[in-house]
């Protein structure tokens, strides 16, 4: 996103390097405990990506920066360092809200040089985490996108998106709209530990099944798979199979990795939490952000035969529908689903 130059006459005593971001004003509510909302006026909503990201998109939208998903593998955690916040706590509980966004977003599609290309919601941080249930700034940037005719997709790990299936609804009646849920954790109490601040597993099968109940298709991005925890026939095959029961169009299924400070972050988990697996994570990534692609191999064959047992090859655009959130490409393939790729890094 580029936040540079947003800068408004403001100082309130929020963190440091917000003021480049536009903030206007800092906020904490009782109904969000621990958490702190940076509200900013931005200049732009549309984000051209580079062309060298070889994603299947273009342009993306992002209202947030932070996510109170507290997922520990999350990829977009470095990006809150350039605005002097750390990639751990501060990724969590400072939240950088664009109030602006959708008026702005209307704007720029209405300029003439506007061609109506695909744009993709969810990229860096979730568009349905709890913020959105305080700001309802995803109405509006639905609204615009569909009255434009430009495409869009949704990925989300948020059953707050069941808030605007009707718009959603409606607005796929004027344009193509791509849904996908964000699953990867079956087990609860390991989605708890690792992902304190989602929806439950139940919980987002139950919106994968809501999707659907509307006439929407819902891909479902079985990501990151993490080594050792949840990379078992046993944990893959009742998440595919809840998946499924849940009539989910289809799945993307890759392995997690580890950029940058979101390494650490997720080490420091995992040495406290699993410290019998430190060992085993150091020989597989070593210095390297990425498993080998040996791993990569072994775990693709051990999904692609779950895939074709729950019928969730799906259609032959996976990766258009429900995109990811990811700024780069992922080395790596796409497992159990459509034709090799570049990884899309939700993660």
């Amino acid at each position: 996103m580029r936040w540079d130059g947003q800068a408004v006459d403001a100082d309130d005593g929020a963190l440091p390097g917000l003021e480049r971001a536009g903030l206007v004003r800092s906020v904490q509510t009782p109904e969000f405990d621990g958490i702190t909302f940076h509200e900013v006026l931005c200049k732009s909503a549309l984000n051209k990506m580079p062309e060298e990201s070889q994603l299947p998109f273009r342009f993306t939208v992002n209202a947030f920066r932070g996510c109170s998903h507290s997922c520990r593998y999350c990829f977009a955690r470095p990006t809150h360092e350039y605005l002097d916040l750390d990639a751990g706590r501060d990724f969590d509980s400072q939240i950088v809200v664009k109030t602006n966004v959708a008026a702005v977003l209307r704007k720029e599609l209405g300029r003439r040089s506007w061609k109506r290309e695909h744009v993709a919601l969810g990229t860096n941080t979730d568009p349905y985490q709890r913020a959105e249930g305080r700001y309802r700034l995803m109405p509006g940037i639905i609204r615009a996108l569909a009255e434009s005719a430009t495409p869009f997709s949704i990925l989300t790990k948020g059953t707050l998106l069941r808030r605007d299936l009707p718009l959603l609804t409606l607005a796929a009646q004027q344009v193509p709209v791509s849904i996908g849920v964000s699953l990867a954790i079956h087990d609860p109490d390991l989605q708890k530990s690792i992902e304190p601040g989602t929806p439950t597993p139940k919980a987002r099968l139950d919106l994968i099944r809501a999707i659907t109940d509307a006439g929407l298709p819902c891909n479902v991005m079985v990501a990151p798979v993490i080594p050792f925890l949840t990379d078992s026939v046993r944990h893959l095959d009742g998440l595919l199979e809840s998946i499924a029961d849940a009539g989910a169009s289809g799945v993307t299924v890759f392995p997690m990795h580890l950029r940058g400070s979101t390494k650490g972050w997720f080490m420091n988990w995992l040495s406290t939490e699993h410290p019998a697996l430190v060992r085993q994570y150091r020989q597989l990534y070593g210095r390297a952000a990425y498993v080998p692609p040996e791993y990569t191999s072994w775990l693709k064959q051990r999904v692609d035969p779950l895939v074709d047992r729950y019928g969730l090859g799906g259609a032959a655009n996976h990766r258009e529908a429900g995109q990811t959130e990811a700024v780069e490409p992922a080395r790596g393939e796409l497992v159990g689903v459509g034709r090799p790729g570049p990884a899309l890094t939700l993660f």
